[in-house]
């Protein structure tokens, strides 16, 4: 997120695009509704009306799966009509002619075919967001939950830029996340492919966070099988279970089948594929799950001995840092203390680490930040998150201090709700350090790529990642200097080798503090980046935006029709990713799975509807906690199928009556149909936060007892198409395929 909540307030055009923030994000709603208030234009893009498009001033229904025909379709308009800021791309955006070219194929009447937004409604939604100086773009997982999912949240911050939105206020690109901390999990990196901080899996890294931990480098090696597992991209939340299932992956993972699994607090059934899930937990050796409450796929589970399901402390009963979806990080406060026999993680990590035979290692640097603030003993979470602060440099948390963050929390009312700012003691600080947060004398960045502040307020130019020059030769630095820096243009990363040619002194004693040092590798120090804040620099450099990704298979954004497709006729004109072997340690089927049925038959004719999916405003994720509240479950105590009249009659389906879904994967649900005309002829739209039903039957039994909710119903992604983003895998749950048949009675 580039901008944050209150800075809504300076937007005069805001696009919702693949999010339904007032059922999903309420509090972000909020905001959004007080921009509205204010003068800001509501404008909403998504396949099914939703709560908030009823609040917005213009929906537009679009076919899902086609978001990047769409934007192509606005940017040759804009393009057309030269309503695009020339002079932004050329200072801040590399390879953006390639993007004129895609969008010269894209003309509104070829977008609206492919997208099914009129391309009369196509020019006038891009005249009205280009004349608001600024607009601002709000997505969540309507966009990314698709084989393009990342092609898609290339072309939204493209569009942005072709505009000149990205960097001021009310403008941006705001990708609002789901719940508490998500944004936290993403900082820590939870996930398959880097370690935190988005510091990925290379030697430098590890030797980087070896060092900090005070671990040797070798002995952190001998823990992996090879060098190579050490650097390999793991098992995906979403591909875990082909590691169990399909042979041909043990070669992907050192010769053997996953045997393993263990849940912490993720809400499995929110993952495609839910059958195979179950498959797979049934084959493994072990089956762990730390949780509140019973994790939705362990009931799923037909084994008799070695699934664990542990009870972990709830939010109110643990305390620590957590981030928020504008990257703040606010500390939370211990409420009670645990019940029962509940734990907080770090218990069962400790316990892990233990018998694991590193807790020693684990532990060693929280003592080290113990002493160092004249105690023998660490206390958690509060060294735990100095710890963190002080190893995670490439996105700037150092200056996060657990005391810094606990005084804003104390003091919040200090603070403006609509820019962050404090005042009194916090004056020149923002609210809860956005990162980054360079040092203890940095504010936090509200608003990034703000190049027209000093970066002593939170300015600066896009980050300098991949070189200083394209492999076409082109400067990847912008000619622009941020305000009051004693260094003028874009300059690279600030390292030890650079940082005297960038007209910053360092004394004899700070060169062999820093020597072979970067500004996120350094240790022990923070003198490269306090320096350059000094001079005005930006740490991690000044550079340009990247239009073109050359190392990427698609080095632009494409649209691709998705793989299971309602528009079998556009298939071929637009085909999906080639397959792509040892895909987060899984060999995953994209172009082959598309014409899976043979060259003249699409997987339409067998599944003719789109199948949608989302969230209830009632239920969180799974609804694993909120089914077990009485009074949430009253409020939507149902799963059911929303279809539109015309095809509900079509079929002879009345309200109430009781429907199989069919998917792809040769699976099915049993649900009530909901008549609605928030979805289309053609779509039928599912709630993702049911479990306990499986395929008609009931899986109430095999909860623990005392631990079953008041509600169950099918899992949608019973019947989800398979189908994986092709940079992430993230799982494709935003479009598919399905069949309904109305249950005969008698």
């Amino acid at each position: 997120m580039t901008n944050h909540l209150g800075d809504m307030m300076f937007s005069k055009y805001i696009l919702v695009v693949g999010a339904n923030p007032a059922v999903n994000h309420p509090v972000s709603m909020v905001h959004i509704l007080r921009a509205k208030e204010k003068g800001a234009k509501l404008v909403c893009i998504d396949p099914r009306f939703t709560k908030t498009a009823a609040k917005c001033d213009e929906f537009h229904r679009i076919r899902s799966g086609t978001d990047i025909a769409f934007a192509y379709g606005l940017l040759n308009h804009i393009i057309t009509k030269k309503l695009y800021n020339e002079e932004y791309l050329k200072d801040r955006v590399y390879g953006y002619e390639e993007i004129i070219k895609e969008a010269q194929k894209f003309s509104p009447e070829v977008a609206a075919d492919v997208c099914g937004i009129p391309a009369d409604e196509i020019r006038h939604i891009a005249e009205e967001m280009a004349a608001a100086k600024p607009a601002c773009l709000i997505w969540n997982q309507g966009l990314t939950q698709h084989t393009v999912g990342t092609s898609n949240t290339r072309i939204m911050p493209i569009l942005q830029m072709f505009l000149g939105n990205i960097g001021k206020n009310g403008g941006g690109v705001n990708i609002l996340r789901g719940h508490d901390n998500v944004q936290g999990a993403s900082d820590m990196n939870n996930l398959a492919d880097s370690l935190p901080g988005y510091y990925g899996l290379g030697e430098p890294a590890w030797r980087h966070f070896c060092k900090h931990w005070g671990v040797e480098y070798d002995w952190m090696l001998s823990r992996f099988k090879d060098k190579a597992m050490m650097e390999k991209t793991g098992f995906a939340h979403s591909t875990w279970k082909f590691g169990v299932l399909d042979e041909e992956n043990a070669a992907n993972n050192a010769g053997t089948k996953l045997r393993a699994l263990v849940v912490i607090g993720s809400g499995m059934t929110t993952v495609s594929l839910l059958s195979l899930q179950k498959q797979a937990m049934d084959k493994l050796d072990l089956v762990v799950f730390v949780d509140p409450y019973v994790n939705d796929l362990a009931i799923y589970s037909d084994r008799s001995d070695n699934l664990f399901m542990l009870p972990a402390a709830s939010q109110m009963e643990t305390s620590g840092s957590v981030a928020a979806t504008n990257r703040s990080y606010q500390w939370r406060s211990k409420v009670m203390e645990p019940l029962f026999e509940c734990r907080p993680d770090e218990e069962f990590l400790f316990g892990l680490a233990d018998r694991l035979g590193f807790l020693k290692e684990y532990q060693w640097r929280l003592y080290d930040v113990a002493k160092s603030k004249g105690r023998e003993q660490f206390i958690w979470p509060d060294d735990a998150t100095t710890e963190l602060t002080q190893s995670i440099r490439s996105i700037g948390l150092q200056g996060m201090s657990p005391e810094r963050l606990k005084a804003h929390q104390e003091n919040w009312h200090l603070f403006d709700k609509v820019t962050l700012e404090g005042s009194g003691p916090f004056k020149g600080e923002y609210y809860a350090l956005p990162w980054p947060c360079w040092s203890e004398k940095h504010p936090g960045t509200p608003v990034m790529y703000n190049d027209e502040i000093p970066v002593m307020r939170g300015g600066m130019g896009f980050r300098v990642n991949w070189g200083t020059t394209s492999p076409d030769g082109q400067s990847m630095l912008t000619p622009r200097t941020l305000p009051n820096a004693k260094y003028d243009g874009g300059h690279a990363p600030i390292t030890a080798a650079n940082i005297e040619s960038l007209g910053i002194h360092l004394s004899e004693e700070e060169k062999q503090k820093v020597a072979g040092s970067t500004f996120a590798l350094g240790i022990g120090n923070n003198i490269l980046v306090e320096k350059a804040l000094e001079a005005g620099l930006c740490p991690y450099g000044n550079g340009k935006a990247r239009a073109v990704v050359w190392n990427w298979y698609d080095k632009i954004p494409l649209h691709r029709e998705p793989l299971h497709s309602v528009r079998g006729d556009l298939v071929d004109k637009y085909p999906n990713f080639p397959d792509k072997k040892d895909h987060f340690r899984a060999n995953i089927k994209y172009r082959s799975r598309q014409k899976e049925l043979g060259e003249n038959k699409n997987w339409v004719d067998e599944f003719p509807i789109n199948m949608l999916s989302g969230r209830l405003v009632a239920h969180m994720g799974t609804g694993a906690e909120t089914r077990s509240a009485k009074y949430l479950a009253e409020v939507e105590s149902e799963m059911f199928v929303e279809i539109h009249p015309d095809k509900a009659a079509e079929l002879n389906i009345k309200n109430g009556d009781m429907v199989w879904v069919y998917g792809t994967m040769d699976t099915r649900i049993l649900v009530p149909a909901k008549i609605s005309t928030r979805v289309d002829y053609n779509s039928i739209w599912l709630p993702q936060n049911f479990s306990g039903l499986e395929q008609g039957k009931s899986r109430l039994d095999y909860y623990p007892e005392g631990t079953k909710p008041y509600v169950i119903g099918e899992a949608a992604n019973m019947i989800s198409s398979y189908g994986f983003d092709y940079n992430s895998a993230c799982p494709e749950t935003k479009c598919g395929l399905c069949r309904i048949e109305k249950v005969q009675k008698g």
